[in-house]
C-alpha cells in the first residue's frame, strides 16, 4: 500500500461553518419551542433539556468562533 499525504489543515472557512452551525441550531431550538404546544408534558420536558444543550453548544460554537478569529488574524 502507497504511502499518501494527508490533505493539508485549511481552515480558512471554519468561521463561517462555524457560523453557519450556530444559525442551524438556533433554528433548531425556535422549530422545538414551537412543537412544545403540542406536546404533552414528557415531551415538553424533554425539548427543554436538548434545548438547555443546544444553548451550551451555541456557547461552545461563539468561543470556537472567536478563537478562530483570532487565529487567523495572525495568518
Amino acid at each position: 500500500m502507497a504511502y499518501t499525504r494527508p490533505n493539508p489543515d485549511d481552515r480558512s472557512d471554519n468561521v463561517e461553518k462555524l457560523q453557519e452551525m450556530v444559525h442551524n441550531t438556533i433554528e433548531n431550538m425556535e422549530e422545538a419551542e414551537a412543537a412544545m404546544a403540542f406536546s404533552n408534558e414528557q415531551d415538553r420536558a424533554a425539548i427543554e433539556a436538548k434545548n438547555e444543550r443546544r444553548r451550551e453548544s451555541i456557547d461552545a460554537f461563539r468561543n470556537e468562533i472567536k478563537d478562530e478569529a483570532r487565529n487567523n488574524q495572525g495568518h
